[in-house]
């Protein structure tokens, strides 16, 4: 169902509000090339003007949509930096609390990916320096504070250690509908069970005790 033609009612912080939801329904919808300005405009029930008035392009308002959807990540990673409690038990959440925003967003998630494969060269430095980057700046952050602390070993490359907790989320979210059809894959129905068997395995390892010293 579309919006109506915007009056003066529509201003400020919700016309934005309404203009970002629209944006996103429709570019999760059918990818950023199909989508135009006057159906992001009639969608959010605002004039096209207003859309301008608020994002300068469409890019700007594409890479707006994905920065948002990517900040709903931020809550997870200032637990995981949390004094409060175990940081062991803070990194296993946040594995799990990020798995679970990948699937439950997963038309923006397939958006992204989809980008990304597509126009690599082109959105990666956007990507990196407009959407992602402060998230994952703030994540290495976290994990080399740990290190610090003592909580994780020393010699671990923090950003590798990012890299692998995001990693393996991507691959579970792209890759379960091939993985459910193994019959040694007991976990795609359980993202859960995934999160806490990556969490626990990233941090004692696949070496037996009595050959982690050798």
């Amino acid at each position: 169902m579309t919006g109506t033609t915007d009056n003066s009612s529509v201003t400020g912080a919700d016309a934005a509000k309404r203009i970002l939801a629209a944006a996103k329904h429709l570019f999760a919808e059918a990818g950023f090339d199909a989508v135009s300005m006057n159906a992001i405009a009639e969608r959010a029930g605002v004039s096209k003007a207003n859309v301008f008035h608020h994002f300068k392009s469409k890019n700007e308002l594409y890479l707006a949509v994905l920065k948002a959807a990517c900040n709903e990540s931020s809550p997870q990673i200032d637990r995981l930096g949390s004094d409060q409690g175990a940081f062991v038990e803070h990194l296993r959440d946040f594995s799990q609390a990020h798995l679970a925003n990948l699937l439950r967003d997963e038309k923006i998630s397939r958006l992204i990916q989809r980008d990304l494969l597509e126009n690599g060269s082109q959105r990666g430095k956007e990507f990196a320096e407009q959407v992602f980057g402060q998230n994952f700046a703030r994540l290495v952050e976290i994990l080399r504070e740990g290190q610090k602390k003592g909580e994780l070993r020393d010699g671990i490359d923090p950003a590798m250690l990012a890299t692998l907790l995001i990693g393996a989320d991507v691959f579970f979210f792209q890759g379960r509908e091939v993985l459910r059809h193994f019959p040694d894959v007991g976990f795609t129905e359980a993202p859960d069970r995934y999160s806490a068997m990556l969490a626990d395995i990233l941090l004692h390892g696949i070496l037996p005790k009595n050959q982690l010293n050798g």
